[in-house]
Parts: C-alpha cells; structure tokens; sequence
C-alpha cells in the first residue's frame, strides 16, 4: 500500500475505484466496505484508493467538542493497510476544504485529481459544504462526469450490525468483549514508557506507565485489563490497570501495565499494547496490603482466562 499525505500530491497513471470516509475503527462493517473496494478494483484491473481525512473534521469544524476516537492516526493506517488496498490517502482536513461545495468535490478531487471511474460509498454517505452532497447528487454528476457510483444498501451494513459509536459506547462500559468484536480485534493502546511513583515495584507487581500522547485517542473504562504487547518482536502477556489509584489518594488517571514472566527496561520506549478481557472495575482499597492480595487473584484471573487463549 502506498501512502500519500495530500490529495494534491496523488497522480494516478490510470483509472481507479474509490472509496472515502473516516474510517474510525476500520471496524467490521468498515471492512465489508473496503473488501469490496479492493475485489473490484482487482476484478476490473485498475487501482484500489481510500480517501481519508486527518484531523478528523469534527476536531476542525467544532473545536468545542472534545472528540474520542476508537484509533490514532497511526493505527488506522496500520489496520486499513491489511485490507489490500493499494493506495492510501491521507488528506489534512481545513477549514478551506470544508468549505468545498459538492460539485467542487465531485469536478476537482474526484474526478480530475483521484481519476475516479468507480465510487463505492456507506449508505447515507454526506459530502460538500455543510454536508450538502448525497447519493442524488452523487448519481447526477457520475453521469455528468463518466464514473459510476455504488451504495452499499443499508440492510448489507446492519446486517454486521456494528457502527463507530456503538463500539466507543462499549469501550467507554467497560464492554470490551463487545468492542473487540465489532472491531475484529483487539483495541490497542499505544504510548511512551516513562517513570512512575515504583509503587507496583514495592509491592511485587512492578509496572510500565504508559503516557497516550495523542490527545484524541479513546481511554477505555477504569479497571483492570488482560492485555497482549510484541516488545523488541517478542510477544508478552500481563494485566493492566486504567485509573486514578484511589488507594494511595492519585489524582491523574494513569495506564500501568504488569507483564508476566518480564525483565527488559524498557523506559522511554514506544509500545503497544491490546485489550483482550476486561478483569473488574477500579476500586479504592482500605490499606496498600489489601491492594497487593487483589493484585494477586487478579494475575490469577488473568492467568486463568489466558490458558484459554489461542496464542498464550
């Protein structure tokens, strides 16, 4: 997959079938979408293209709204580029574009720019200044410009019953069973290892504090996590803990994670890691002894849905 960071730096040699969006998740539904993209394309010789935006629009055009989003920008190239496509564009989403109208779009970035001879599009899809662009319209250019247009039905969409809010809901519930599904993965943290107050270290269950730089990024429910990372391309498992640590009076949410059967530093390094069960909710224990015994039956737990894991 090539990948290409302007509309305006992208010069297909030939045709290609396009689809657009936001992608956020690139979750199963998502996926349908894009799988189709890419068979046709195949099917008719010519190059698959995705079209998204970064910032996402909502961070631009209502800057009060403090948006979550399921992926960083760099997980949602990681998770579109294993779906085949061959071409990647990640347009910086303005002001200036918004202001676009439908026919702008259709003429200057779909046509002369993207080359389109096929766009396949989510049903309901809105395009153009205040959103004024539909499926009507869409139609009524293709035949005015030579390139046609396919609708994915609403029924083949809810038949995966799966959308992008249903699955922040989830995360946000403490689903996290529900949210893997939809995605058709498991939902990855990623950040930079940095120094903690070393009180896992004083009572057996030493951590790696991951700071989320990306602002925008979804924190899933507080609690206790079963969690997977690939560090220096080993694989490792461990329990990880979102919260405040009411128990020793923390003020700052923090994401600490316990790895099994681990001995690297691995300060100042960037990993990743993936949610695979949800353990229990957070809560704030009488003595720092009494946080100790349930970070035991919590490693137990852990220990325990992990034997039922595929890859432990």
């Amino acid at each position: 997959m090539e990948i290409t960071h302007s509309i305006f730096d992208f010069t297909p040699t030939q045709k290609t079938f396009v689809t657009i969006g936001t992608f956020d998740g690139v979750h199963i539904g998502h996926q349908k979408i894009i799988k189709k993209l890419v068979e046709d394309a195949k099917s008719a010789n010519m190059k698959s293209v995705l079209l998204t935006f970064f910032p996402h629009p909502r961070m631009v055009l209502q800057k009060e709204v403090s948006i979550q989003l399921i992926n960083t920008i760099k997980e949602r190239t990681k998770y579109l580029e294993q779906l085949g496509l061959d071409y990647l564009i990640i347009h910086p989403f303005s002001k200036e574009f918004s202001r676009l109208t439908a026919l702008d779009f259709v003429r200057d970035i779909l046509v002369n720019q993207l080359n389109t001879s096929k766009l396949i599009i989510g049903y309901d899809h809105h395009f153009g200044k205040n959103r004024e662009g539909n499926i009507e319209q869409l139609t009524e250019y293709s035949h005015l410009y030579d390139f046609d247009v396919e609708e994915i039905p609403a029924q083949d969409i809810n038949d995966v019953s799966v959308s992008s809010t249903k699955i922040r809901k989830a995360l946000l519930g403490g689903k996290l069973k529900t949210a893997n599904k939809y995605l058709g993965y498991n939902f990855p943290l990623a950040g930079k290892v940095v120094n903690g107050k070393q009180l896992g270290s004083k009572i057996g269950f030493p951590t790696a504090n991951i700071a989320i730089i990306e602002n925008y990024k979804l924190i899933p429910k507080t609690g206790v996590y079963v969690i997977k990372s690939k560090i220096n391309n080993e694989l490792f498992f461990g329990m990880m803990n979102i919260g405040n640590r009411p128990t020793v009076d923390g003020k700052d949410q923090t994401i600490e994670v316990h790895f099994f059967d681990f001995n690297q530093n691995i300060y100042d390094q960037e990993i990743s890691v993936n949610l695979l069960y949800f353990v229990r909710d957070e809560q704030k224990f009488e003595s720092i002894n009494d946080l100790k015994n349930q970070l035991k039956i919590d490693k137990e737990t852990s220990i325990s849905f992990l034997k039922s894991y595929a890859n432990y």
